[in-house]
Parts: structure tokens; C-alpha cells; sequence
């Protein structure tokens, strides 16, 4: 088992930290070296690796850690609070040493409440509504474990004490600091932004321009037929519509069990089964129109194909992998649990023939009504939503470093587009597959460069393997 090093704190260069002096920071002086430098070893990654977890903040996991944008402090002591309105109280963060978590309301709404125009305080007042809403079990979206934590449980926060390994890897990798759920949302939007650069209702089978904007309740997935209830008509074009077009191969791995939330943030429900053949909120893609169309269902596999492909070192280009409900950290899931299961995939792609040419990208889907103290940027009508980790995970990623670009999951289709698409973006002008959406997002003048978090000039570095259980 590798162990964390003692040192932390200076395996965070003093050149990288100061490049990186704040999230204003352009995205040629997020990292050491030119962009130009950067983009050009691009051709050495051939497998790229979405890992999305679910439902924890940026402060939540990693709000002490050394030289990153944190839990505010002075002389030892949080300088931030957030106001409970049952005690009148102001908490302060607070380490929490617990497995399990309960979180809080984590839909539109509670977005806007939690971030408060730009106080970034509701987040407490949102947990104690979300115990007195009706929930028909412990992950109902709008009730956030219940509401069983009392409120002041989103103010806990982890550190290597509880997920080591989560923490080895931002040291020994690349931890970004102003990483952005893409929308201020629950789970369905965050992954249909994450397959296709947007969430839009659909009223023609088929047809993408029958499309509209639609943040809070696209149509939910799901294999139960409800009476009367349309199935999902997701038309719109998605970014596995241009890696088929380009011949480039993709997987979808679905860890197959259970999925908490409910259909629209507003419902309650039971916990829906999450198969492969069954579409649910982590796994949208066998109702996109295109993925029906090009033939392209049986890119869609469980998780044991993803481990086989890995061992075999025939892992595709392009990987997204989701978790189920007990292994996704999604509360009330184990977090020892979740960081178990994503050990095993890093561990697997380590151990794997294809490791010299992958890079891996570790998320975490939306805050899960947990505190975080930045503001999110305003970049349209969408998002961003609040800040989540991020973790880079390469043979060629900079080591030790905290990357402070503005990035959302944006920026994962971007370094896709860039890399095998030669730069091509869901944009309705020149995709071939015209829809409305608002914005090419890969495309926002405030988003950064993930090309930067490589360093191509360095010889590829050995696999860094963790125990699954530290």
C-alpha cells in the first residue's frame, strides 16, 4: 500500500503555486510550459477515462488541503460560518470523521438558495427543509438523507484522514480547485451535460430541433413504464454522435445495482434499478437519438467489461464510467465504499497495458447539498453550478499540482474534442446535427485548458497503486 507522504504540502512547487495564484488565472499560466508545448503531446493520450462520482462539494473533501482555494482561515480558525436558522446559531466547518453522510436538498432550487447571491449560505436552512419535506427514502434528492443530519451535517468536511487515497492521488497528480458541475442542478442534468453539453426537453421523437432548454426536469429516464407517461426523448446531438462519425470507439460502463434519486428533484420515489438495458439518471445514453440510430446500444456495458477490457488492454478511446447507489458516495452511501470502488478502476487502467497512454478524469457530479464557500461563475442560462473535486490522473499529469483554471465538465468534452476530434465541438453550425441549444459550452471564454494538467516532455511515470481498503 502506498502511504501518504508526510510532506504534503511541498510536493506543491513553489513555481506552480504561484503561476496558479488564483482563479482568475489564465489558462496559459495554470500550469508551467506553454500551451503550445502542452497541446502538442496531445497524440500520446489514446484512452481518456471519465470516472463520475456523485453528490460532494469542493470544501467537503478537500477544503484544507495544502495550497488549494479552501475553507477560509486565519490563524488556525475558519473564518467563514453558515447561519442555522433552528439554533440561531452560526456554524463554522467542522471535520467530520463519519462514513456516512447525509448531505442536503440538491435540486435548482436549492442551488440558488444555497449560493444566496454569491453569500453561499443557505446551505444549512436547505437541509432543514429538506427534513420536513416527505421522503420515501433516505436519498429522495429534495430531502438530502432524510434530513436525518439535523442540518449542520453539510458543514462537516473530510480530509486524509477519511479518504487517503482520494488525497494521494491530488498529491501525487493534479487537483483542481475550481472545478464547476456544469449546471446548478441535480444528477440527470449533470450527465446529460457530461454526454452531450446539454439538458433540453424534446417534443418530437427524433427530431433535435424540436429541443428546449430545460436545466431542472428533462424528461426522467427510467425502465419502469409508467402509465400514460411518455419514454425520454432525448434528440438532441451528443458527443458520441461525433466519435462514431469520426470512427473513434466509446464505452459507457455502468456499474449495475440501484440509483437514489428521484425522478425530478420535486418527486419522491423508490430507488429505480440501474441495469445496462434499463436507462436511468447516471445512465441517459440509450435514449439519445443517435445512440439508437448509429447502432450504438452495445457500447453500453457493465462494469465487469470495463476490469476485462483494462486486463486486456483494449480499453476504447473514449470511457465514462458511473457508479451504483451503494459504491457512488451519493449520501446515504459509504464514503469508504465509494473510494474502494474507484481505487479498483484506477488500479485496474494502472496495472493495464493501456496506462502509458491514458488520462483519467475523477468527478464528482454536483455538491450534493454540502458547503462550498466560491461562488460560482455565471457563464449562461445553464450554469455553472456549484463547485466539485477534480482530480487528473496520467503517466504525463504534473505532479503536486493545484490546477486553479475555471473548468466544469465542459472542459472533459473539450480535451476529448481536442484529441481525437481534432478540435470539432457540439456546435449546431458545423456538426452535421443542428440543434437550439443556447451556447457551445466547450467554447466559453472562461473555461480553461485540461491540456495544461500534462507535462508531455516528461517520460511517462509508473503506476501509482493503492490499497482499495487503507
Amino acid at each position: 500500500m502506498s502511504t501518504l507522504n508526510p510532506r504534503l504540502g511541498l510536493l506543491l512547487a513553489g513555481s506552480l503555486l504561484a503561476a496558479c495564484a488564483g482563479p482568475s488565472s489564465s489558462p496559459s499560466a495554470a500550469a508551467s510550459g506553454s500551451p503550445a508545448v502542452a497541446a502538442g503531446g496531445l497524440h500520446k493520450i489514446k484512452h481518456v477515462i471519465v470516472v463520475m462520482q456523485e453528490n460532494r462539494s469542493f470544501d467537503s473533501y478537500f477544503g484544507t488541503f495544502p495550497g488549494a482555494d479552501g475553507l477560509p482561515s486565519q490563524n488556525g480558525q475558519f473564518t467563514v460560518c453558515v447561519p442555522d436558522p433552528a439554533t440561531r446559531a452560526c456554524v463554522k466547518p467542522y471535520h467530520d470523521a463519519s462514513d456516512l453522510n447525509y448531505g442536503g436538498p440538491h435540486g435548482a432550487t436549492d442551488a440558488t438558495a444555497d449560493i444566496n447571491g454569491g453569500k453561499m449560505d443557505g446551505f444549512i436552512a436547505q437541509a432543514l427543509k429538506g427534513q420536513t419535506a416527505v421522503c420515501s427514502t433516505p436519498d429522495d434528492p429534495r430531502c438530502g438523507g432524510n434530513g436525518r443530519s439535523g442540518g449542520s451535517d453539510v458543514m462537516g468536511y473530510h480530509d486524509a484522514r477519511e479518504i487517503p487515497n482520494y488525497w494521494s492521488y491530488a498529491q501525487n497528480f493534479v487537483l483542481q480547485d475550481h472545478m464547476f458541475e456544469p449546471n446548478a442542478s441535480w444528477s440527470l442534468p449533470e450527465h446529460l451535460f457530461m454526454v452531450s453539453e446539454w439538458s433540453a426537453l424534446c417534443s418530437r421523437p427524433g427530431d433535435p430541433m424540436s429541443c428546449v432548454n430545460e436545466l431542472q426536469s428533462p424528461r426522467q429516464t427510467g425502465g419502469k413504464k409508467k402509465a400514460g407517461v411518455p419514454d425520454p426523448n432525448y434528440a438532441w446531438t451528443d458527443l458520441t454522435y461525433l466519435l462514431y462519425r469520426s470512427h473513434v470507439s466509446w464505452k459507457y460502463y455502468v456499474a449495475e445495482g440501484t440509483q437514489p434519486d428521484c425522478e425530478d428533484d420535486q418527486a419522491t420515489c423508490n430507488p429505480g434499478l440501474q441495469t445496462v438495458g434499463t436507462p436511468e439518471i447516471w445512465n441517459p445514453l440509450p435514449w439519445f437519438t443517435t445512440v439508437k440510430q448509429d447502432g450504438q446500444l452495445g457500447n453500453i456495458q457493465t462494469i465487469d467489461h470495463f476490469y476485462a477490457d483494462a486486463k486486456a488492454g483494449r480499453l476504447p478511446a473514449v470511457s465514462w464510467v458511473v457508479p451504483n447507489g451503494k459504491v457512488s458516495e451519493h449520501p446515504t452511501a459509504l464514503v469508504s465504499e465509494g473510494q474502494t470502488y474507484v481505487t479498483t478502476l484506477i488500479n485496474a487502467v494502472m496495472h493495464s497495458s493501456d496506462w502509458s497512454s491514458t488520462a483519467i478524469f475523477l468527478a464528482w457530479d454536483d455538491w450534493g447539498g454540502f458547503y462550498d464557500h466560491v461562488q460560482p461563475p455565471a457563464v449562461d442560462q445553464n450554469g455553472y453550478g456549484l463547485r466539485v473535486p477534480g482530480i487528473v490522473i496520467s503517466p504525463y499529469a504534473r505532479q503536486g499540482l493545484v490546477d486553479h483554471q475555471v473548468l466544469s465538465f465542459d472542459a472533459h468534452d473539450k480535451f476529448i474534442e481536442d484529441v481525437f476530434l481534432n478540435g470539432q465541438r457540439l456546435d449546431p453550425k458545423t456538426d452535421g446535427r443542428p440543434d437550439p441549444r443556447p451556447d457551445v459550452r466547450e467554447n466559453a471564454s472562461v473555461l480553461g485548458d485540461l491540456a495544461l494538467d500534462f507535462d508531455f516532455n516528461q517520460a511517462p511515470r509508473p503506476p501509482l497503486l493503492l490499497d482499495p481498503h487503507p
